[in-house]
């Protein structure tokens, strides 16, 4: 868990979150949720297609989901098929070994970003914190490097999971955007939920997370 990672460990996690959050939204895609349009990338060219038949498809997925936005300027469904068609796009220029998204990649993270600033200005009444997850990983080191959106959504994720290894990662990631106050908050609620035998290391945890060396190490997960 959260607090026993340390070193080369920590990395080999924060690369594995990259590696599943990318699996997640394109499974999800592929699924077919999220949307408006029923099937999804599996059913349309049955799992055996090449990646730039995939990418063709989620870019048709992109047109429709913009048109029904046209329609309507706050289809919520639409604007989460974007965030997760865009960020699967980026996908395909991220280094698997790393993480790190390349030019293209961090053009589409731009485009998901946008789409989901919108999202929630549209105020959902629960955010998803799945496509939090997604975020998170466009907003971190390895995506746009942009702590204030970071910080957003490990809210998100923190309010929705309450545990405080996610309580951690959003004082690691308030931290990094400047926020005192909810970083304070969050490692006070981190403590507050570890059980007696954790709260010594939540406490160790809370300290390197709020940390301006060290908080960069939490924030992506």
């Amino acid at each position: 868990m959260l607090f026993d990672l340390k070193g080369k460990r920590r990395r080999t996690v924060q690369v594995t979150y990259v590696g599943l959050a990318f699996l997640m939204a394109a499974g999800l895609i592929g699924a077919g949720i999220g949307s408006g349009t029923s099937g999804g990338i599996f059913d349309l060219f049955g799992g055996g297609s090449g990646k730039s038949t995939a990418n063709k498809t989620v870019e048709k997925r992109i047109t429709v989901a913009e048109k029904a936005l046209q329609l309507n300027p706050r289809n919520q469904a639409a604007m989460i098929t974007l965030v997760r068609s865009h960020y699967t796009l980026a996908s395909a220029d991220a280094n698997q070994q790393t993480g790190q998204f390349g030019k293209d990649g961090k053009k589409e993270l731009a485009k998901a970003s946008a789409v989901w600033q919108r999202y929630l200005a549209s105020n959902p009444k629960k955010p998803d914190p799945s496509l939090a997850a997604v975020m998170l990983v466009a907003y971190s080191k390895v995506g746009l490097n942009q702590p204030t959106g970071a910080a957003r959504t490990a809210e998100i994720i923190a309010t929705d999971a309450n545990t405080a290894a996610a309580y951690i990662r959003w004082a690691a990631c308030s931290t990094l955007a400047g926020q005192t106050r909810k970083a304070t908050l969050a490692g006070q609620r981190a403590i507050q939920l570890a059980n007696k035998a954790q709260k010594a290391a939540a406490k160790q945890e809370v300290k390197a997370a709020t940390s301006a060396a060290t908080a960069a190490q939490y924030c992506s997960g």
